[in-house]
C-alpha cells in the first residue's frame, strides 16, 4: 500500500455558479485545462447531467495511471464529490459557492494513495509541493476557460 496524500485548492472566478457548473460537468473536456489528465471516457451515460462512471489516464513525467470513478454525490451547482472504483486509489470533492450574480468561489480537495514507486520522492515534500502548485495551475486555467466562456456568452 502507497501513501496517501490531500491536496487542496481554491479560486473565485467572475461568473455565475450556474456557467461554472456548466463548464466543470463536461468531464470530457478536462484535459483542456488540467495538464496531467491525458483523457476522461464516459463509461456510464445513464444519468441526464453527469456521467456516474468516467475512465481516467493521467501521464505526468514520465508516469502514467488509469482509474476509473464513480460519481457518490452530486448536487447541482453545489458539489460534485467521487471515488475511484479501480486503478489509482484516489478520491474527491468539488464544492461551488455563489458569492453573488456573477461571482463564484470553487474549493477542489483531491485525496489519492500514492503509489509505493513514488513514495521515496514524497519524503522531502518535493513531489506534494509540484502536485499542489500544478493542481492550482489547473484550477487557475479551469478560471480563466469559464471566464472567456462567460464573456463570450454575454456579447452574443
Amino acid at each position: 500500500m502507497g501513501r496517501l496524500l490531500e491536496h487542496s485548492v481554491k479560486t473565485q472566478i467572475d461568473a455565475p455558479v450556474e456557467k461554472v457548473w456548466e463548464v466543470w460537468s463536461d468531464l470530457e473536456a478536462m484535459p483542456l485545462w488540467m495538464s496531467w489528465i491525458e483523457s476522461v471516457k464516459t463509461l456510464d451515460e445513464d444519468t441526464t447531467t453527469l456521467p456516474d462512471l468516467t475512465e481516467w489516464t493521467l501521464a505526468a513525467n514520465g508516469f502514467r495511471f488509469k482509474w476509473k470513478a464513480k460519481i457518490n454525490e452530486r448536487i447541482e451547482a453545489q458539489k460534485l464529490q467521487w471515488e475511484s472504483v479501480g486503478g489509482l486509489p484516489t478520491k474527491g470533492c468539488v464544492r461551488f459557492y455563489p458569492e453573488d450574480d456573477n461571482k463564484t468561489f470553487i474549493k477542489l480537495n483531491i485525496n489519492y494513495e500514492l503509489p509505493r514507486i513514488l513514495a521515496p520522492l514524497m519524503e522531502s515534500g518535493i513531489l506534494s509541493n509540484m502536485v499542489t502548485n500544478e493542481l492550482q495551475d489547473n484550477i487557475d486555467r479551469f478560471k480563466l476557460l469559464v471566464e472567456e466562456k462567460y464573456k463570450d456568452s454575454n456579447q452574443n
